[in-house]
C-alpha cells in the first residue's frame, strides 16, 4: 500500500524518469494577487507550491497545468476550488540538470475542511505521463512544522501527525 507524502517531502521518480523529483510545499492561507474569484465567495483561499527538480544528466521538458492536479479537503475529500486565473503553472519548460521549476497555485475551500488537504499531482515529462503522487497536509499546524523537517509532536491527531507516526513506527520495526 502506498502512503501519501507529507506536504514538504520530495518524491523521487524511478525508471525512465530517474533523477527527476517533485514536491508540494509552502501550504499556507493566502489571498490571490489578482483578487478573489466570485466562484470562491465564502471560501478560504490558500496557496501552495509544486517544485520539480532535475538531477539527471539530460534536460527534461516539464509540463504542469490545472488539469494535472486534484485538490481535496476535509475528511470527505471535497474538491477544492482551483483559481487557475491567479495560479502560475509550468507549461513546456526545458528543465536542465541541477535546476528547478516552481508553480505557485491558489485554491479555496471551506474553512472547516482545511484541517486536511490532499493534493494529487500527475506531471508530464517529455510529453509522457509520470506517476501520480499524493501529498497530505493540515493548515491548522504551526508554520514550518512539515517544511523544516521538524515534525510537530502536538499534531498526533492531525493527518500529518498520523502519517509521521506511521513512518516512524515502520522505521523502528526495520525491514522484514
Amino acid at each position: 500500500m502506498r502512503e501519501p507524502n507529507v506536504i514538504g517531502d520530495w518524491q523521487e521518480y524511478e525508471d525512465e524518469y530517474a533523477g527527476l523529483r517533485v514536491r508540494v510545499h509552502g501550504l499556507e492561507e493566502a489571498e490571490p494577487p489578482r483578487g478573489r474569484d466570485d466562484a470562491a465567495e465564502g471560501l478560504t483561499y490558500f496557496r501552495f507550491r509544486v517544485t520539480v527538480e532535475n538531477r539527471a544528466s539530460e534536460p527534461v521538458d516539464i509540463h504542469f497545468e490545472d488539469g494535472q492536479l486534484d485538490i481535496r479537503t476535509g475528511p470527505d475529500g471535497v474538491s477544492a476550488f482551483l483559481d487557475w486565473r491567479n495560479s502560475q503553472f509550468i507549461e513546456g519548460f526545458d528543465l536542465y540538470p541541477l535546476r528547478r521549476a516552481t508553480a505557485v497555485l491558489y485554491a479555496a475551500g471551506a474553512d472547516t475542511s482545511l484541517t486536511r488537504v490532499d493534493i494529487q499531482i500527475h506531471l508530464k515529462a517529455d510529453d509522457e505521463w509520470t506517476g501520480r503522487y499524493l501529498w497530505s497536509g493540515d493548515m491548522s499546524l504551526p508554520v514550518g512544522s512539515a517544511e523544516s523537517g521538524v515534525r510537530c509532536e502536538g499534531a498526533v491527531e492531525s493527518l500529518v501527525g498520523q502519517v509521521s507516526n506511521f513512518l516512524r513506527e515502520e522505521a523502528e520495526q526495520g525491514p522484514g
